[in-house]
């Protein structure tokens, strides 16, 4: 029996019932207008063939890819934005039809600078969730597994810090900033594991502390003494161990001051959360970075802010540096940095020289 527009009563929606070569369908058009409902109809119908002779795969949209992907788990707010971008680009277009040209649309659509973007840029705002869609649509039959030219990434210059540097950043930095830089240094931790840390995981005694990386694993870190001093020097040990110290006043004065309770998550590991502090460290500190001066919208006078070469990701790099200088061992760095295989720390081998072993366990207090 074809599929019929009917009317339920307790539902201004209008249904569409029937069967459709042995498949019984009864569901809601979405729309109380009888026009839109036979466009339902007649577009369902035509989905409910095709998929009946041809396979499921033949009919599954992105649209339909994206919603699994997102309900199958978890996903960060910056896949979210990601993929909404890609969702309003590629809407209902069947799966099997994207191939590299759609892709080279997607460069041109989604990002500001279009095809002229970076490589960095195309591969994580489209091409990587774009993937991460496909393949695991490609995973339950619904397409082919992708395949797509992957953009050049331009290397840039690995930053790290020298011991010297290190001291005169934690010194430069706010009260409340400097044993968060510490922890950083000495452990290598992540943005996202050091801001999400809760004291309930911290050994001060054992000298240990458990974070959670972005897989969900669970990674212990083992804390030198400095960082153990850092971490005993805060008040309150509950909750969040860093958290953020916002002023209530234009002025900043410090009797104004309110601790709160943990820093947003921007779902990102760049260390945003504390771009201004940081920002003021590093010009203090004397580190490399530039002007950038512009006139704000409705304002006559050009402002100016430093923008710092190195990011707080780099600490990260200036541990792992720090850790090959000291221990020669690549496995040790691996498992102690949470990497997931050798040749991502192949990158820190010989980076630091070592003219500066002693003053490193010196400033980690070994």
């Amino acid at each position: 029996m074809p599929l019929k527009v009917i009317k339920r009563q307790c539902s201004a929606a209008l249904y569409i019932r029937g069967t459709v070569r042995g498949q019984s369908i009864y569901e809601s058009t979405g729309t109380a207008d009888p026009e839109q409902a036979e466009a339902y109809r007649a577009k369902r119908e035509a989905e409910l063939w095709t998929a009946s002779v041809y396979g499921k795969r033949a009919t599954v949209t992105f649209a339909h890819a994206v919603a699994a992907y997102m309900e199958a788990e978890s996903r960060t707010e910056t896949t979210r934005t990601h993929l909404r971008r890609l969702l309003e680009h590629f809407g209902t277009i069947k799966l099997d039809t994207i191939g590299q040209q759609e892709l080279d649309d997607a460069y041109k659509a989604i990002l500001t600078k279009g095809a002229q973007a970076t490589g960095a840029t195309k591969l994580r705002a489209v091409l990587t969730p774009l993937r991460a869609v496909l393949e695991f649509a490609a995973i339950r039959g619904w397409c082919d597994k992708p395949a797509f030219q992957r953009p050049k990434v331009q290397q840039v210059r690995m930053q790290f810090l020298r011991p010297a540097e290190a001291t005169a950043l934690v010194e430069a930095a706010a009260p409340h900033i400097q044993p968060l830089l510490i922890f950083l240094i000495g452990t290598g931790a992540r943005m996202s594991e050091a801001l999400e840390l809760d004291w309930k995981d911290v050994d001060l005694t054992g000298k240990r502390a458990v974070v959670w990386q972005k897989q969900d694993d669970e990674r212990h870190i083992d804390m030198p003494p400095v960082v153990v001093q850092a971490l005993e020097g805060i008040k309150g040990r509950r909750g969040r161990v860093f958290r953020p110290v916002r002023s209530k006043s234009s002025y900043g004065s410090k009797a104004s001051q309110q601790i709160g309770t943990a820093y947003y998550d921007t779902g990102r590991t760049g260390g945003g959360q504390i771009k201004t502090a940081w920002s003021t460290a590093c010009r203090k500190a004397g580190l490399p970075g530039h002007d950038r001066v512009w006139t704000p919208k409705g304002s006559d006078k050009p402002k100016t802010k430093f923008v710092p070469d190195l990011t707080p990701h780099c600490l990260r790099h200036t541990f792992a540096t720090w850790h090959y200088c000291l221990y020669r061992d690549l496995l040790r760095l691996k498992d102690d940095g949470g990497w997931r295989t050798i040749t991502m720390v192949t990158r820190y081998a010989k980076k630091m020289p070592d003219a500066y072993r002693d003053e490193i366990k010196e400033w980690l207090g070994l």
